[in-house]
């Protein structure tokens, strides 16, 4: 009786999963494996809102895996010394892992690599699982990665994805080993309280009302504040619950303009991957530097707390940061906002917002995130790395009649129209005016110290 070992990492699903597969096609029984990494907890990277996702993940993967007669074991340690215990407990000889992008998931897949080779086990890494197009597969002539998204998108758009398949329909599973217990949601404290529910299921029924009603309209809608017109996909992606494979054929089989751009924005995320792959070192460091001499977070200190809060005096700002409180998710054009204010209007360096972000955000991904910060803060990718987004402007663009506004602040709910992105300028008698702050620094006044330290003066 052979028995092969499937770790589960980003990529908790059973649909078009290329690991499982792998597996059940080469053994007899298949150890589904999950865990709880010590390593990834120790870095700070176990926020309570993916660890409250991840929990539901977690349960409705055990849930599927119970359906085919099988079940998920659960252990929590080092990743390397959980799975040598796995296979010395059933005696697999071989292991399947998706490939990881980030520094810390390639170290990981060496780890297991040499220790399971050590032993006479075998280690197969599978492409095609956590991305689409594998990084790396789609490179310029001179160089290991694409710095520019437009020729990134030409070529990856050409290339041939695998085709997805579907769940397996048993699991057999050795009796063997033991588990620890599912992970609940209510386990877990201080998780916001709009945060959206995880797994597979959840997932997959998003992904059906999505193409039947959503993604039709995507290309004039996704950044519509108020309309909320965006997927909401992005934690799924993050933790694997859906595979992006499946998500590109079928946003493609549905055509038309607005699956175009879904498709797109799908292209983004794999674009940030390829980068990541090629420089992890952009985790934590510029990728282009500005010599920026960002203001300090003790000088600032006030400032980017009031960031924090959603109190800075600049309603849409305050309501994408209070969004993301309350719910673990944000907007993508909150998100822009939400960045650039603090890194161009304030100048404030990126690394604290990302990791604000990375406090609260479901979906937080080192490579979307990270890399989406460098590019409000100019020092990504961005071929305009200086522009500036003008909060009050783009909140008439995008928030036109205020109803984004009003939902996340309600000392704003009395103020009609567009007057209220610019509740300072609101007269009457000041009793009457919203219990609202006022804005905590001018436009002007960071526009022109931003340009100063830029040396665009």
């Amino acid at each position: 009786m052979t028995v092969a070992v499937v770790l589960f990492t980003a990529d908790l699903r059973l649909h078009d999963h290329p690991p499982m597969r792998a597996a059940l096609a080469a053994a007899d029984e298949v150890v589904p494996l999950f865990v709880r990494d010590r390593a990834i907890t120790e870095a700070g990277f176990g926020a309570p809102n993916r660890l409250a996702f991840l929990a539901d993940c977690l349960r409705d993967l055990d849930a599927g895996l119970r359906e085919r007669g099988g079940r998920l074991v659960i252990r929590s340690g080092d990743v390397v010394e959980e799975v040598g215990r796995i296979v010395s407990e059933t005696g697999a000889g071989d292991v399947h892992v998706a490939a990881g992008v980030s520094a810390y998931a390639r170290r990981r897949e060496e780890r297991l690599r040499a220790a399971l080779e050590s032993g006479g086990r075998r280690l197969h890494v599978h492409d095609g699982v956590v991305t689409a197009v594998a990084p790396g597969a789609v490179t310029p002539a001179a160089s290991d990665h694409f710095a520019v998204f437009t020729p990134y998108f030409r070529h990856w758009s050409t290339e041939r994805i695998r085709d997805a398949f579907g769940a397996p329909r048993s699991v057999p599973v050795p009796d063997g080993p033991g588990s620890e217990p599912v992970p609940l949601r209510p386990d877990v404290s201080g998780v916001s309280p709009g945060l959206a529910e995880g797994g597979e299921r959840q997932a997959r029924t998003r992904l059906t009302a999505w193409r039947r009603h959503g993604i039709t309209a995507y290309e004039d809608g996704h950044d519509d504040l108020a309309g909320d017109a965006t997927s909401r996909l992005s934690p799924h992606l993050h933790f694997g619950t859906l595979s992006p494979v499946e998500l590109v054929h079928r946003a493609r089989s549905a055509g038309g303009t607005g699956a175009d751009a879904f498709v797109r924005q799908l292209c983004w995320r794999e674009f940030h991957h390829q980068v990541l792959a090629a420089r992890p070192a952009v985790s934590h460091e510029d990728y282009r530097t500005r010599h920026d001499r960002w203001r300090s977070e003790a000088d600032a200190a006030e400032e980017i707390e009031a960031w924090r809060q959603g109190r800075t005096g600049y309603p849409v700002v305050d309501a994408a940061l209070r969004q993301l409180r309350h719910e673990g998710w944000m907007h993508n054009r909150g998100r822009l906002l939400a960045a650039g204010f603090l890194t161009k209007t304030l100048y404030v360096d990126w690394r604290i917002g990302a990791q604000h972000f990375l406090d609260l955000l479901v979906d937080g991904d080192v490579a979307n995130n990270q890399l989406n910060w460098q590019w409000m803060a100019g020092t990504g990718t961005d071929s305009r790395p200086n522009r500036v987004l003008n909060p009050v402007t783009q909140a008439r663009r995008y928030d036109p009649d205020g109803s984004y506004v009003r939902r996340w602040v309600p000392e704003l709910a009395g103020v009609s129209g567009p007057a209220v992105h610019e509740p300072w300028k609101l007269r009457g008698p000041e009793s009457d005016r919203p219990d609202y702050p006022a804005p905590i620094v001018e436009l002007s006044d960071g526009l022109a110290r931003f340009r100063r330290a830029r040396g665009l003066d």
